[in-house]
């Protein structure tokens, strides 16, 4: 009888480190912010702007120990100021972002950096409030990219704490706005720390 105890015991120990290894997706909620930079084109000006908090869900699935793919959906909001000879316009917008990266991950014992890139669709959708100062507009729908780097850390085999950089490259929106008059024609960066936490399953 004790033998067999002492087996199952032994079995159930070498169990638990295969079931860990087997753990090859994890999905992530974070915390996430947005700041975009001044842009400037064909005479307009787009100024930087600071969102409001939003929120990011990502799915990963490892294809490797190093190596995984993502899938991204983000959600946010901010107020793109324009101003050209014609006018000066805040439109109050909501960003949501659809991404796909491949992700390779660095090990160091409980500490996992990472670095991150792939194509990105931005959807900006304008909302009709206090604070938009026009509505002759419509969605834009511009791809790009999106890039970053951060940092896991571990806090048991099935969640980590997660804080990323990352960026979103794209062409600045237009709101399909009369005779083109927001087309910067140009693309800038949208800076987005996110901080959130992941479970393996």
């Amino acid at each position: 009888m004790k033998k067999s105890l002492l087996l199952v015991s032994l079995l159930s120990l070498l169990a638990a480190p295969a079931f860990a290894q087997e753990a090859r997706q994890d999905i992530s909620v974070s915390a996430s912010d947005i700041s975009a930079p001044f842009a400037s084109g064909n005479a307009v000006q787009l100024h930087s702007t600071s969102g409001f908090p939003g929120g990011l869900v990502s799915y990963r699935y490892d294809l490797t120990p190093h190596g995984a793919l993502e899938l991204n959906f983000q959600y946010n909001q901010n107020v793109q100021h324009f101003v050209f000879p014609e006018g000066n316009y805040h439109i109050h917008d909501r960003i949501e972002e659809f991404s796909g990266a491949y992700v390779y991950s660095f090990n160091f014992k409980n500490f996992n950096p990472f670095l991150e890139a792939g194509p990105a669709g931005i959807r900006f959708v304008p909302i009709d409030d206090a604070k938009t100062d026009t509505f002759n507009i419509s969605t834009n729908t511009n791809v790009g990219a999106m890039y970053g780097g951060g940092i896991a850390y571990e806090i048991s085999p099935s969640f980590d704490i997660r804080a990323e950089l990352r960026g979103l490259v794209i062409k600045t929106p237009t709101f399909s706005y009369p005779g083109n008059d927001f087309r910067t024609g140009v693309y800038y960066n949208i800076y987005n720390p996110v901080i959130g936490i992941a479970y393996h399953f």
